[in-house]
């Protein structure tokens, strides 16, 4: 068999020449740009010709450069494929669930028992989500998303909608309330998901135009917002789909009933477009989650 150049310097140079940039491909490769360099040098030493063409701060590989690494990235395609499929078959083909903190807490795992008793056969793991992450197929089999539509990866059916609503504890109702008029809010106590720019909008629905509710906690994570509303800690602005049971349990009252922001929003189920050595448990999931959700 014919020496093959060192592995690390090909992988520095598919990403250096597909990305066009060699600064990227160590980003991609979480490696220093000189590393990447210096690699590239090898390799270009090894075959005794230039691979690049460096134009200012261009760095566009050659005709044979090119053809070089169109077939590289083809070939560690297939090696990733085939590195994942002896994974799988190691593992029982795991389903790899990637979801919201929201969704997981609320949602989701209150009911995967139901899920395994249903199919016993197939082993499930469940990763957190973080909203504007990137979707990488290699590492998950499906996924619960949030946004106007699916993300650009995979193949999306929207699952819930996101409409959000105002939501109080009963109790805090009855402490600081009525809240049944619009102008209540403005001396009411506020708790905020992430920033403060959806209680403006909110109120602004509601016609207080020049409203600016600048006080009250900010919450980073859904998960805690939702706390300290149930704990009566202020009114809080919610997916409806996501505290429908809790109002149905009493645990939370809607209010302004008509009035939403993020109509356009949803919850969105994210499957890879290749299912190959996965159709079997991304089926499952999907006709069990079908059945839950009534989609």
């Amino acid at each position: 068999m014919p020496k093959l150049p060192p592995l690390n310097a090909l992988r520095c140079f598919e990403a250096a020449a597909r990305l066009r940039n060699f600064s990227r491909a160590a980003d991609e490769l979480h490696v220093t740009q000189s590393a990447v360099s210096h690699q590239v040098r090898l390799l270009e030493d090894w075959f005794e010709m230039q691979l690049f063409e460096r134009q200012g701060r261009q760095t566009i590989p050659t005709p044979r450069g090119e053809a070089l690494a169109h077939s590289l990235h083809e070939a560690f395609g297939l090696m990733k494929e085939a590195c994942r499929q002896v994974k799988i078959s190691q593992s029982g083909a795991t389903l790899t669930i990637a979801v919201l903190p929201s969704i997981a807490t609320i949602w989701l795992i209150p009911r995967l028992d139901d899920f395994f008793r249903t199919y016993p056969q197939i082993p499930v793991k469940v990763v957190y989500l973080i909203a504007g992450q990137p979707l990488n197929f290699d590492e998950i089999d499906i996924a619960v998303t949030w946004g106007k539509s699916g993300p650009a990866e995979g193949v999306s059916t929207r699952l819930f909608p996101g409409d959000t609503v105002a939501v109080a504890n009963p109790q805090l109702i009855s402490r600081a309330g009525p809240f049944d008029k619009a102008n209540a809010l403005l001396h009411a106590p506020l708790l905020h998901d992430t920033d403060r720019q959806g209680w403006q909008r909110f109120m602004k629905r509601l016609g207080l135009r020049h409203a600016n509710p600048e006080g009250g906690p900010v919450f980073e994570d859904f998960n805690l917002l939702r706390a300290a509303a149930l704990a009566g800690q202020g009114i809080a602005l919610c997916p409806r789909s996501l505290v429908a049971e809790d109002v149905q349990a009493g645990r939370l009252v809607f209010l302004y009933e008509g009035t939403a922001i993020n109509e356009d929003m949803g919850y969105w189920l994210v499957e890879p477009e290749n299912k190959e050595g996965r159709i079997g448990p991304i089926a499952a999931f999907k006709s069990w989650l079908s059945a839950k959700t009534g989609a």
